[in-house]
């Protein structure tokens, strides 16, 4: 029975303590902050309650094997598991209003042929059918199994060249705008694909083509949401660790790696105590692994003995959230997901990844939850409007100032403004508003600059995959959306099956399956 220390109580590192702790051994977790959860917060005031981290769940057969894994018990047996339907709605700046059906690609080609003319549906579906393609060529390596020692073949573009009229050659496309300019022509299919980059925190201009995996997941295998917020997944999980005899101790800030003969051997905390371990996980951004371990960023996390998978040289995107009191109730036929489109999407690419600021006109994603315990009763409604943001400038490495006196507080009045096309009279309804920024999360989670990782694609040389589970130093694994493969509920809970199948059957292994 080893003795493991894990660093942080995110899902991804809870979710390697819980398998660890099954497979035999003695697992601690040390945790900054007060409470468990990483992203996956809750706040409450006057009967009302937000998600203010993730607001829903994709591939919800991660947390499923996770639960069973770690104490033979399903998902749904823990947590209220909702399939949203629609599961999302989308607004264009033309007007064009657009609902799209739960893991239903045939409802999706139906409902965007009604809506943009016929034609469209079918784009939609040829793109998402190449999309899955990509998907086949990368789910195992970039969910299923450690990163390969030879990363660098996982740069190679996963998805298909499309032939074109008239050329002999077949064109194909390196990033994710390209895929919508060469593929779809029409600017609201175009705005639909490349959004779900957005949300996830990438520039379609710069993330690889393969990020058309992403509404390839979202639709085939569903939008779902958990009763009484997301913030409930965190604490079953929680739970699920106590009841593997896994111990926590927040308020735990860890200073520093202690090594010995070369290898992690525990931790030293703030207050100068040590605690031994033999294997220590981290579930920590590598900006706050670089100064546990003395090293530059992404050294530690580097695959070992092949080349440098490196973090990005400053914190990328984060998430902006304006919760919302409503006094009246939610209508039954609202969507619980509306997306809102920028009306200058080039603008906002700018703006949000070019140094150009807050964007004037941002895409926001309204959510209406049907979820008694989120308001103090039926005559009122919560509403969680969210934007991907700039970072939060942290020593000048770019980002904005979100504690600077009236940002965010104007751009909270741009983003109420925006999201008035899903929600009719929002503005008149409003009870009060409470904000969340980049600062926020930082204070709360220790990410540097509040940033949220985006999950690892491959294409483009691999300038979107992320550092590998195993590190250059023996005994010291990371976990979380930090690390392969990526952020999200459900890239992060696979970093956590990863680095329990490293720890237990050595670094050689290569995956369950």
């Amino acid at each position: 029975m080893a003795r493991i220390a894990v660093i942080g109580a995110g899902t991804g590192a809870m979710a390697a303590a819980a398998r660890l702790a099954v497979a035999g051994h003695r697992v601690t977790v040390w945790e900054r902050g007060e409470t468990y959860g990483g992203s996956l917060r809750r706040f409450e005031r006057a009967g009302f309650g937000f998600d203010t981290g993730p607001g829903l769940l994709h591939l919800p057969a991660v947390q499923r094997d996770l639960f069973v894994k770690t104490g033979k018990e399903p998902l749904e047996d823990v947590v209220d598991l909702v399939q949203v339907d629609p599961a999302s709605r989308h607004v264009f700046p033309d007007g064009t209003d657009v609902a799209l059906p739960n893991a239903s690609r045939a409802g999706v080609t139906e409902a965007l042929d009604r809506a943009l003319g016929a034609g469209g549906g079918e784009r939609w579906s040829e793109l998402l059918g190449r999309a899955r393609e990509a998907w086949d060529r990368t789910r195992r390596p970039l969910l299923e199994e450690p990163l390969w020692s030879d990363w660098q073949v996982l740069g190679r573009e996963p998805y298909p060249a499309v032939g074109r009229k008239g050329l002999l050659k077949r064109r194909p496309a390196r990033t994710l705008a390209e895929v919508a300019a060469l593929e779809l022509k029409d600017s609201r299919l175009v705005a639909l694909l490349e959004s779900h980059a957005l949300a996830y925190g990438f520039d379609p201009r710069e993330a690889p083509a393969s990020a058309t995996v992403l509404p390839y997941m979202e639709q085939t295998f569903g939008t779902w949401y958990v009763g009484g917020g997301m913030r409930a997944l965190a604490t079953a999980l929680y739970e699920r660790c106590l009841a593997r005899k896994v111990e926590f101790t927040f308020g735990a800030e860890v200073r520093r790696l202690v090594r010995k003969d070369g290898r992690a051997a525990g931790l030293e905390l703030a207050d100068g105590s040590v605690e031994d371990a033999d294997v220590v996980v981290a579930g920590v951004d590598p900006w706050t692994l670089a100064r546990l371990t003395g090293d530059s960023p992404g050294a530690a996390g580097q695959v070992r003995g092949t080349g440098d998978v490196l973090p990005p040289t400053a914190p990328p995107s984060g998430r902006f959230s304006v919760l919302l009191a409503l006094r009246g109730g939610r209508p039954a036929d609202a969507a619980h997901r509306t997306v809102v489109h920028a009306a200058d999407r080039e603008a906002e690419l700018t703006a949000v990844f070019g140094g150009g600021g807050l964007p004037q006109s941002p895409t926001v994603t309204v959510l209406r939850p049907d979820d008694p315990a989120q308001r103090p009763d039926d005559g009122h409604e919560a509403v969680t409007l969210t934007v991907t943001v700039p970072a939060h400038a942290t020593g000048g490495a770019g980002g904005v100032d979100w504690t600077a006196d009236g940002v965010a507080e104007g751009f909270a009045d741009r983003v109420v403004a925006a999201a008035g096309a899903a929600v009719p009279e929002l503005r008149d309804r409003m009870l009060w508003r409470e904000l969340r920024t980049p600062a926020d999360t930082a204070a709360e989670t220790g990410a540097a600059g509040g940033a949220v990782p985006g999950p690892a694609l491959a294409g483009l040389d691999g300038r979107a995959l992320v550092p590998a589970n195993g590190t250059r130093i023996p005994g010291l694994y990371t976990a979380g959306g930090w690390s392969h493969p990526g952020g999200g509920l459900a890239h992060a809970g696979m970093s956590g099956a990863l680095v329990a199948g490293l720890v237990v059957h050595g670094d050689d292994w290569h995956g369950s399956q």
